[in-house]
Formats: structure tokens, sequence, C-alpha cells
């Protein structure tokens, strides 16, 4: 059987990216993307584009169908004005369906795009795969749900399978850290709390490598990886080096942690009745009082990965990239 990919969520940062890696090592990709997603970028890269949904089992089968490796990336990121019930039949129903439809088809491999968020704000860091599930919302909560359903449905039907867990990702094309920017630059940034957590990325182009080396290795197989860079700092480190990308005085402002969660807490309850996208959310919030530090050995030593970009690079790579596509002045 030729070689052929199919990657989920492939419109959006992460999946673009990972087609664009697949391409480029000579791997055919087939990305299935919602109707209403721009394919635009996809196209030139040269992907066969195939419209469907993975909650939607006969267009997830027909975009299965002569596929040797899935990458299921297919999620809703931080999106809070939608339904508990549309968050949980995208990471646990969907998951469901697309791995159904793989064992149907007879796919070689499935590769599970989870998330370090389902072990939730870690205690003592920095947290192996094998430390406890501890989601702190519906994202994380949905997540883990999704990645145990893989688990038992790759050990009971003998599915080739891998679970990766990518901490924050980040890189040219990301928005998600962009307000983080904007407000450094701006004098705007604020520290709640006494910025002491810790914090760990995963630059993008090394999280799709490691996603691939686990489609790739025969050990990887059954196996959970954690992909993240070489390196976690504190968040008042992360916001100098931000600073320092961005050729700014390193902000001084401090206030108290509280009052933000009770702002958030409020936001919510306000919004999310009326299907409002909240402007502040708890989630958001634990940006400041959570432990985000993790171990990738267990990566290193099975599937050989090696994060290539320090955070100062990979930092400085995406700073360049935002001022150059006018997201920053």
């Amino acid at each position: 059987m030729t070689d052929l990919a199919l990657v989920t969520g492939a419109s959006g940062f992460t999946g673009t990216h990972l087609c664009r890696a697949l391409l480029e090592k000579g791997v055919p990709v087939r990305a299935l993307i919602r109707h209403s997603s721009n394919a635009q970028t996809l196209e030139s890269l040269g992907a066969e584009i195939v419209h469907g949904d993975v909650m939607d089992p006969p267009s997830v089968e027909n975009a299965v169908k002569g596929v040797t490796r899935v990458f299921h990336l297919a999620a809703l990121y931080r999106q809070e004005a939608v339904t508990k019930q549309l968050v949980w039949d995208t990471h646990v129903t969907g998951t469901r369906v697309v791995l159904e439809a793989s064992l149907k088809a007879g796919v070689h491999r499935v590769v599970h795009c989870s998330t370090v968020g389902v072990q939730g704000a870690i205690a003592n860091p920095p947290a192996k795969e094998t430390d406890p599930y501890n989601p702190g919302d519906e994202y994380q909560r949905t997540k883990m749900e999704g990645e145990r359903l893989a688990i038992r449905f790759f050990d009971e039907t003998g599915l080739p399978g891998v679970i990766v867990r990518p901490a924050g990702i980040y890189g040219p094309g990301d928005l998600r850290f962009l307000k983080l920017f904007k407000h450094i630059q701006n004098r705007r940034f604020v520290m709640f709390g006494n910025g002491e957590v810790l914090y760990h990325f995963t630059y993008v182009d090394d999280l799709v490598k490691g996603m691939i080396l686990s489609s790739e290795r025969q050990e990887a197989i059954g196996q959970i990886y954690t992909l993240a860079g070489n390196e976690y700092v504190t968040l008042n480190a992360l916001v100098a080096l931000v600073a320092n990308c961005l050729g700014v005085p390193i902000p001084r402002w401090r206030l108290p942690f509280w009052p933000l969660w009770v702002a958030s807490l409020g936001c919510e309850i306000v919004c999310k009745p009326l299907g409002i996208e909240p402007p502040l959310y708890r989630r958001r919030a634990d940006f400041f009082r959570k432990n985000r530090a993790f171990d990738i050995s267990k990566a290193k030593f099975e599937l050989g990965y090696l994060p290539e970009y320090d955070m100062k690079t990979g930092l400085q790579i995406t700073a360049d990239w935002y001022k150059q596509h006018g997201f920053l002045s």
C-alpha cells in the first residue's frame, strides 16, 4: 500500500505545519477539513482536500480510504462560547468515529493528539506521562476522556496507535499567544500573582517532528509521549524573554491573582448564557497560577525526539513573524 497520511484538523495552526512537514518528506497528505474552513494554504502545499467532520462517520470513512497513517488533531481549542455537548462530541465522539473508521480501513498507525492539559496543574513538576490525570476545565476533561477512549480502543482492538501530549504550542502562524506579545509591547502587561509558576512551550516545528516520529517508530505503538521543548521557565522569565525579543522594557506592574479569577468567573456567568465569547475566563486566568512543566525524557529515549529550538530562538522567530504580518507594529 502506498503511504498516505490523513490529518484531521488540518486547517488549524498545528495541522497546517504537520501537513507541510509530511509533504516535504515526500508523504502524500489528505486533509480532512470542514466546508467552512479555509483550504487555500493546504491546497498551495499540495495536500488533497476532503471536506467532512470528525463527528460524521460517512465523511470520515470516506477520508480514511487507502490511508496508511492517521494524525487525529481536530479539536475545539479556547472556544468558550460553545456548549459542553459540542466540546464532548468533538473530543470524545469524534475520536471514536476516527478510530472506528481507521480500524475498518486497516490503517497502519494512528497518532492521537491529546494535550498536557489532561494533567492539569502540576503539583510536583516536571510531570511524567505516568503521573495522574487532573483536568481543570471542560476542555481538559473532554480531552482526557478522548485520550482514555483511544487507549482502550488500541488495547481492545489491536489498532496500532500512539498518544502524544503537546505542551503550549507556538511559532509562526500561531495567534493564541499574540495577546501576550501585544500587551508586553504596548507596556500594558500586568503580572497577576508572583510570576514564579513554571511554563513549558513546544515550538511547532519540533512538535510535528515528534508526531511524525510517533507514526514511524515501532516501539511507539501503545505509548503516551509528552512533546515539549528542552526547557521550562518561570512566567517571570518568559515575560522577560518576550520583552527582550520585542526590544521593550520588562514589565513591572503586578497585582494579586484572585481579583482576576473572580472577574473571569463573572465574565463567564454573564456571557455564556448569551452565547457570547467571554473576554476573560478562568482557563485564561490559570495562565498566572498553574505550573506547566514536563519531563520529555521518554520521547527523547524511545522516539529519538530532539527539540531543535530553544525558547529564546523560538520566541524571536514568532515575534518577527508577528511583525512581518502586521500583528505587531
